[in-house]
């Protein structure tokens, strides 16, 4: 299995430090780097339109989003520290090619209309404060693509460094902000108390979900904690648990303090001199001179939008990498990824405000956020399961709390979603001339991602009880041998599949070799993990398929039988011929009705196959 960011994976060295405090500083980078996707200029918008339109009101939407990104984020950090996985490689073990491929295709329209918003901040950042035209602004955002690979190219930490010093400016810039516009602190404490004016403020408050805790940040975290070299040991992976907690909980407390610094500052000054429909970063960084009497004021507002836009463009075309390589296993050139990228995310750009105009861009951005907000859920349902997950997590899988609270997060974010995509549908088909062709289009395709929702939801609940059910103990096997038979066979394969059928294939198998022969019980992982990683994979079904056959080859050395054991990975008809030639078998004996693929073998192409294949005699039994 490849490695999630192979050019930087284990790159940091955390051990031999010569202080606690050395230690520490080892782990902290990853989180701030996911910061940045938190104060990108998709949230500038919301955050914008929120405080203009509602005051301080939503502020406790800000501070939710907050807890639920805290939480998620943990989540995807204990994710890549334990399995040493990504959550895009974890779901490709996970589920099939085709669900993956559909998984893959929504992680990347979140990472474009990310990208969206990144280019459009910059562009708008660039244009306030040197005067560039938007659309030129928009083109000049591709030369980053330049900075990224220098900044990869001088490793992690570098690029961490920089990052933090974006960080920095950002949070600097508001501080100021706040003191210029002396926002009224009783109205800022109430606004912490949830309450919800109007349906419009739902949508803004959705928007804010969406640009708070973002779904190509669950795949970044999980990439990066990667980079780190650390004790694997259990007290070693404790130990980096708990100093990656303390990273992200500094971390997004920082973009937490920006977000609501920007939703503070509308309200204070636009929505207290009742300019409820600024909503433009454009119109909010004109106004900021004359309404708070400082020069400063709109220039520290657009450096930190340019801030905010580099520092999360960087971080974005990590993402995609982590998101093309984990769910397809397709490794390109970083600057191609970077290219691709953000012209995916500049032609619209370029199309939409050369039809529309400039004043388009603050309903472009709410937008982009959005449309993050309806991709959480699939990313977050299988993050939930994956770290729930006993086997997969080797013993730190979360507990019954966090796993309540991480589904009432799921659920709660399911649901604003759902709402606002029947809102929105049943919108179009009251305005629309021709709704029978949105019948026919768009309520088709929004039953499919609830259908794809709901497999993604139950599918693991579904694998982990047919494991349990289907699995055949080994010591619930009837044997039956005699010691005065004569036997001609010496050296004898016998296929498993841990099913009641392997109790008559074993028996069969007696009756050719007796006690005296050698026998080899040969098991294929037949899992989506195991046909493309082979044997490198050691997902939950491997995981209980091997420590079984091991109970298969405990149990008849106990009864004097020769066994050795031989656990094989992809299709059965490719993969036993290869184990069987390689060998110096005399038979192979192979049951059916299994549950991994043996299902009426005897009347599928498997074992046509098969006996095209091997070389030496083969004994199908049925149960």
């Amino acid at each position: 299995m490849g490695k999630s960011l192979e050019d930087v994976h284990q790159s940091v060295s955390t051990q031999n430090k010569k202080s606690a405090f050395r230690k520490i500083v080892a782990f902290f980078g990853p989180a701030y780097l996911i910061s940045v996707g938190y104060m990108d200029p998709g949230n500038w918008a919301t955050d914008i339109a929120g405080g203009s339109q509602f005051g301080y009101s939503l502020l406790w939407v800000l501070l939710m989003s907050n807890l639920m990104a805290l939480l998620l984020q943990s989540l995807s950090a204990r994710l890549g520290i334990v399995t040493q996985r990504d959550l895009a490689q974890a779901s490709r073990e996970t589920y099939s090619p085709f669900i993956n491929y559909i998984l893959y295709f929504l992680a990347e329209i979140a990472i474009a209309a990310c990208d969206l918003a990144e280019v459009l901040g910059m562009a708008i950042g660039i244009n306030l404060l040197f005067d560039i035209p938007l659309i030129e602004g928009v083109i000049i955002t591709v030369l980053d693509t330049f900075l990224l690979l220098f900044l990869i190219n001088k490793g992690i930490r570098k690029m961490e460094a920089f990052i933090i010093v974006l960080v920095a400016i950002i949070g600097f810039s508001f501080i100021f902000e706040m003191f210029f516009a002396q926002p009224e602190i009783g109205k800022v404490i109430y606004g912490l108390i949830p309450s919800m004016p109007n349906e419009a403020a739902l949508y803004i408050a959705i928007g804010i979900i969406g640009a708070t805790v973002m779904p190509h940040n669950l795949y970044l975290h999980s990439s990066l904690v990667q980079t780190r070299n650390f004790d694997r040991s259990n007290a070693g992976i404790k130990q980096a648990l708990k100093y990656n907690f303390i990273d992200s909980t500094i971390a997004l407390n920082l973009a937490f303090f920006v977000n609501a610094a920007i939703l503070i500052l509308a309200a204070a000054t636009f929505y207290k001199n009742g300019m409820y429909e600024v909503a433009e970063i454009q119109d909010a960084h004109k106004f900021l001179a004359p309404l708070l009497g400082n020069k400063w004021a709109p220039i520290l507002f657009a450096v930190a939008l340019i801030a905010a836009g580099q520092s999360s463009t960087v971080t974005g075309t990590l993402a995609g990498q982590i998101i093309m390589e984990g769910y397809l296993n397709l490794r390109i050139q970083p600057w191609v990824r970077r290219i691709i990228t953000r012209l995916i995310a500049i032609v619209p750009a370029v199309i939409v405000i050369s039809i529309f105009g400039e004043g388009i861009t603050g309903k472009l951005l709410i937008l982009s956020q959005v449309i993050l907000s309806l991709q959480l859920g699939f990313a977050i349902i299988p993050l939930i399961h994956f770290v729930s997950d006993k086997s997969k997590m080797k013993g730190f899988h979360i507990g019954t709390i966090t796993q309540i609270a991480s589904w009432i997060i799921a659920t709660i974010i399911v649901s604003l979603n759902a709402k606002l995509v029947f809102d929105e549908i049943n919108g179009w088909l009251e305005t629309s001339d021709n709704p029978i062709v949105l019948w026919f289009t768009v309520v088709p395709l929004a039953f499919g991602f609830l259908i794809l929702l709901l497999y993604i939801v139950v599918k693991p609940f579904i694998a982990k009880t047919k494991t349990r059910i289907l699995n055949h103990s080994p010591h619930n096997l009837k044997l039956q041998f005699s010691k005065t038979a004569i036997y001609t066979k010496k050296n004898i394969a016998v296929s498993v599949d841990f099913s009641s059928a392997d109790e008559v294939a074993l028996n069969n198998a007696f009756q050719l070799g007796g006690i005296d022969a050698k026998y080899t019980l040969i098991h294929v992982v037949e899992t989506v993990g195991a046909l493309v990683y082979g044997e490198k994979i050691d997902d939950h079904e491997t995981l209980i398929d091997e420590k079984l056959l091991n109970e298969y080859k405990e149990m008849l050395s106990e009864k004097g039988f020769i066994v050795e054991i031989q656990l094989g990975f992809g299709k059965p008809n490719t993969v036993i011929p290869t184990i069987i030639n390689e060998g110096n078998f005399d038979v192979l004996v192979m049951g059916t009705h299994g549950h991994t693929g043996f299902k009426d073998l005897i009347f599928g192409t498997t074992v046509d196959k098969l006996r095209h294949k091997i070389k030496i005699p083969l004994l199908v039994v049925k149960n």
